[in-house]
């Protein structure tokens, strides 16, 4: 009888864990039609806000204030732009230009990882350095390119350096904000659990701090995006393609409308990986409770 009795409260406390961190659930499932309208809503205000500013912009082509061979409108860069995404070579520098972020931004995150976690818990490192770390996330990134060009010389390794500068102290500041307001009574409750040193990160604290971490990496990424542009247009490595190096071939010749559309790309991929940044953080807050379903 005693095994059956603990037997039956661990399946309570199950249920009580799953109704407080599982989202809640209505009467009915949703019909296509709700989720259709809840697409809609949140799709069309971003259409309304493209067609607007595709308006403003040929409005300012049309008000003469440059010639069009400077400044073109939307009916010569749009074509431009869709012949580019149909060759194989705006692929290709899209992938290298992907490959640099990712990498570059695993690595921030790494480094990022270590050292907030290291600063939220020795007292003694977050007075010589927390000042130094908000420092680093108020320089532009295009200020390291001459000393990692020192350092590295003309290399994949210049551009890794200058995304890590500049994205691992936004990742690092977000991680030690999370676990600064990690809830006294949720420490309280993993000591008394037990909960000791890497089991103490992996099971409470990291988790606790997720909401706040997810914005250090989104601003991380903002920052890493940027340095990698920066790169791409000033380290070009043996002429080899990216959207950089495609931004400044077209600059060099004087190709206004491949130049915007590169710029639109370059645009869109941030603004593609801005949503993901905005649902993992609603999916994290509603996994948590802070927002509703």
């Amino acid at each position: 009888m005693p095994d059956t009795d603990v037997r039956d409260d661990q399946r309570r406390v199950r249920g009580l864990d799953a109704l407080e961190l599982q989202p809640k659930r209505g009467t009915g499932e949703r019909t296509a039609a709700e989720t259709a309208g809840r697409i809609w809503a949140a799709t069309w205000p971003k259409l309304a806000a493209v067609v607007l500013v595709l308006l403003a912009w040929q409005a300012v082509v049309w008000s003469g204030w440059r010639t069009e061979f400077v400044f073109p409108g939307p009916d010569k860069v749009l074509p431009t732009l869709f012949r580019e995404v149909t060759t194989p070579e705006f692929w290709e520098a899209v992938q290298v230009t992907m490959r640099r972020a990712l990498t570059g931004f695993a690595l921030a995150l790494v480094v990022g990882v270590i050292i907030g976690i290291a600063v939220s818990q020795f007292k003694p490192l977050r007075v010589a350095i927390g000042s130094l770390i908000t420092g680093l996330q108020t320089m532009p990134s295009i200020v390291w390119f001459p000393f990692a060009m020192l350092l590295y010389g003309i290399s994949e390794s210049a551009i890794m350096f200058v995304i890590v500068l500049g994205a691992a102290p936004s990742i690092a500041g977000g991680l030690t904000s999370g676990i600064d307001y990690v809830s006294p009574s949720l420490l309280r409750a993993g000591q008394v659990m037990g909960l000791r040193g890497v089991q103490r990160y992996s099971l409470l604290i990291i988790p606790a701090a997720l909401p706040m971490f997810v914005t250090g990496l989104k601003q991380g990424w903002a920052f890493a995006w940027r340095s990698l542009m920066a790169g791409e247009l000033l380290v070009i490595i043996n002429q080899q393609n990216s959207i950089g190096w495609a931004l400044s071939q077209a600059r060099q010749l004087n190709d206004a409308e491949r130049l915007l559309s590169y710029i639109i790309i370059v645009l869109v991929v941030g603004i593609v990986i801005d949503v993901f940044f905005n649902w993992a953080d609603r999916a994290l807050r509603r996994r948590w409770g802070i927002t509703a379903s």
